[in-house]
């Protein structure tokens, strides 16, 4: 046990059987983890230093503030996606396959990282300077190039007119599907659930979602 309790110290040599400081990789992946079970609140830096074997002010001596530790979590995992929905906004598409292709995207992104979205639900909720940062970065880089599509394509009555806020909750909530596992195998669905088998029902949940918004004939 008391191997266990070994600490990680600062910059420096460390004491003979000090555990070695766990990679950037590894600390952020503890990270999501715990602020997905814990939520932010109760996710304290001595609980993140219990999870990561580590001396109790690792977080703060790296990142300055859990405030900060958590927006690097959070930029770990949603960097790569936001350049790859950047590629599709920019892509030569009409405006039903720009939608149809971001909507698809989140979905799949989701199966991907299912940790991250009980800490985006959780985020949502309330208001915080975590939610302006999700909001700065994230959701409104994605919506601003995104809107006049969806515009163009109500006036053409290709979808229905319905106010920003209703269809981006219209498309984010069906993300249940993806991640509340334990109700989805009450309501049917097989086991064991795979990669293969999460990526295709994301493909459905998308095909379903983008179908009925953009199922309308033009004027």
């Amino acid at each position: 046990m008391a191997a266990e309790e070994s600490v990680v110290r600062g910059p420096g040599r460390p004491r003979a059987g000090a555990r070695p400081a766990p990679s950037e990789k590894e600390v952020l992946r503890r990270g999501m983890e715990a602020f997905a079970e814990l939520g932010y609140d109760r996710t304290s830096a001595r609980e993140l230093a219990k999870r990561l074997g580590v001396s109790h002010n690792f977080i703060n001596d790296r990142y300055g503030s859990k405030a900060n530790f958590w927006r690097a979590v959070v930029d770990s995992a949603l960097e790569s996606d936001q350049r790859e929905r950047q590629q599709l906004l920019e892509a030569d598409l009409d405006d039903a396959e720009r939608v149809r292709a971001v909507i698809t995207h989140f979905y799949q992104a989701a199966v991907a990282a299912p940790l991250l979205g009980r800490v985006l639900a959780d985020e949502f909720s309330r208001e915080s300077e975590r939610l302006d940062y999700l909001y700065e970065n994230y959701v409104g880089p994605t919506l601003e190039p995104l809107v006049p599509a969806v515009e163009r394509l109500m006036a053409a009555g290709r979808m229905p007119t319905v106010p920003v806020d209703v269809l981006f909750f219209a498309v984010i909530s069906p993300v249940a599907a993806l991640v509340q596992l334990p109700l989805a195998h009450r309501l049917g669905r097989p086991r064991p659930v795979t990669g293969e088998s999460q990526a295709r029902t994301a493909r459905e949940l998308a095909d379903l979602i983008a179908d009925r918004l953009l199922s309308r004939n033009p004027r």
